[in-house]
């Protein structure tokens, strides 16, 4: 009697459960000193539990270690040439904004760089200075008995209100009254507000601070800012801070849809009105009429809420423990998708989300996005092809909603290591177990790119082999096999090593077997 065929949804269930990947990408390497070639099957390396959930475990597994190493540390990391540059931000952060006094924001029509002084907003508080400490680590506290404490922080931050939302829900009470036009550009310009709170605590902490956060979402949808900072900083100037922290976009109006139904046409290097053939004002002639208007304002400015909430934490505690864990906590989930349920949809909920995302869609993220051609301004370096509402940045996508750059924001000098080296790590320890109990690891840059041979050309030459639907289900459970051997000769080893009697090595086939025809 044959096998009966397994699905690939039941494939896939499996997968998810034993850990391993739902998307692989296969690889075909061949060596080019023997013509040897072999087939190896790569994790996706996804971040969103949508697309492949055991990926995305892997990736937040893997910031919750970034994140703890580099927290609490009492010793200067080793500094890097980028890591000592007065302004850095972080190796994941977003590209500064052209707001202050001394930056740059494109050349104007006589070729010299354009620079804007900062015009503060009315209203706003000037920032807490002190001297600044060429130091990260933070100070130590000793308390009357002697004991040394050096205490470092957990912050979060939120946006503003837009409207009454009900309780438990995220929805607007009034959608007629809640202010999405605002809500969606502080989401699309969120990762900039947060690059100038960081300029701006390290101008008033009096050392470099270092920092490690997590852009999410609330249930309202609006984003907020997890961030664990090294060191202990007052609640007062953090506050302070905070108040006087904001972005202001020196850009043309976004009051006026100009071209609603009718769209600009590209012709001979300019995008030109469809009916007269005039040429759109070009985005240099636009910032020309704002700096030669005495009367100008923002088209927007964005700051931060009132609610800061701040929390002294000490390393190697259950509070250290638990705020890794909540800073880390949806960094698998889609800004969209992180308080939707599939099995229990919310019409309500779905409906405030396309609002929000209406609104995202059609507004200009960056001087370079098509959307300026709906207000009648052709963007910055324009080239064919441009049609509102379809911006390439991902930060119009319905499942993003504006937060279209990396979710987490690390600086430089946060742990001394990058997240490839943080990743390194991890492999070393399991093939150190090995070696130590006489077990020989696969060499991971066995099969490098940058292994060279003699004449200085690879060795080893990587091609892409497509995956089709036909041999996905035994791709994926030959990779939960492998895993399973690995799982068993890592158990083994540390037996070993333990003195224990070590477990035999699984070479059974992983569940279900891969001696199985997928169903069609």
């Amino acid at each position: 009697m044959g096998l009966l065929p397994i699905s690939d949804e039941l494939v896939r269930h499996v997968a998810v459960r034993e850990g391993v990947c739902v998307r692989p990408v296969l690889r075909r390497v061949t060596d080019r000193s023997t013509g040897d070639s072999v087939v190896k099957a790569l994790d996706c390396g996804s971040t969103l539990d949508s697309k492949c959930p055991p990926c995305a475990a892997r990736a937040r597994r893997l910031r919750m270690t970034q994140c703890t190493e580099g927290w609490h540390l009492s010793e200067e990391p080793e500094r890097s040439e980028r890591f000592t540059q007065e302004d850095e931000l972080g190796e994941d952060s977003a590209a500064e904004i052209d707001d202050s006094p001394t930056t740059e924001d494109g050349e104007n029509g006589t070729g010299q760089r354009r620079t804007r002084s900062t015009r503060r907003p009315e209203g706003m508080p000037d920032l807490p200075q002190r001297p600044r400490e060429d130091r990260t680590v933070g100070t130590v506290f000793t308390a009357p008995d002697g004991t040394a404490y050096r205490p470092s922080m957990f912050v979060t931050l939120t946006l503003d209100s837009y409207g009454k939302v009900r309780p438990g829900r995220g929805v607007p009470a009034r959608p007629d009254r809640y202010d999405y036009r605002r809500a969606a550009l502080d989401a699309l310009h969120f990762a900039k507000l947060m690059d100038r709170w960081f300029q701006n605590l390290r101008r008033s902490a009096g050392y470099r601070v270092q920092y490690f956060g997590a852009i999410e979402a609330q249930m309202r949808l609006a984003p907020h800012f997890h961030v664990a900072l090294r060191g202990a900083i007052p609640r007062a100037t953090l506050k302070a801070v905070t108040a006087a922290t904001y972005v202001a976009l020196w850009w043309p109006q976004m009051d006026t849809v100009v071209y609603g139904h009718r769209t600009p046409v590209w012709d001979d290097g300019h995008y030109r009105d469809p009916d007269t053939g005039y040429p759109l004002t070009t985005w240099e002639q636009a910032l020309d009429d704002i700096d030669d208007d005495p009367d100008a304002q923002p088209a927007h400015v964005v700051t931060f809420g009132r609610q800061v909430d701040v929390k002294g934490v000490l390393g190697g505690s259950k509070d250290s423990d638990r705020a890794v864990r909540y800073l880390t906590k949806y960094l698998t989930k889609s800004v969209a998708d992180t308080y939707t349920d599939e099995d229990a949809p919310d019409p309500d909920y779905d409906a405030h989300i396309d609002r929000l995302h209406d609104e995202i869609r059609w507004l200009p993220c960056s001087p370079e996005c098509a959307n300026w051609l709906r207000y009648g301004v052709q963007p910055k370096n324009p080239g064919p092809g441009l049609v509102p509402g379809h911006c390439a940045s991902k930060a119009h996508d319905r499942e993003h909603l504006g937060l279209g750059g990396r979710r987490v924001l690390v600086s430089r000098g946060w742990s001394g290591k990058t997240l490839s080296t943080h990743r390194a790590d991890r492999r070393a320890v399991v093939e150190q177990v090995l070696e130590a109990a006489g077990i020989e690891p696969q060499a991971a840059g066995r099969m490098a790119a940058d292994v060279l041979t003699n004449d200085g050309q690879p060795r080893f030459v990587w091609e892409e082999v497509p995956v089709t639907q036909a041999d996905w289900a035994h791709v994926v459970m030959q990779s939960m096999l492998d895993r399973r051997r690995r799982k068993a000769q890592y158990e083994q080893a540390k037996a070993l090593l333990a003195g224990a009697d070590p477990p035999p090595v699984d070479n059974r086939s992983a569940t279900p077997p891969p001696a199985v025809h997928s169903a069609a």
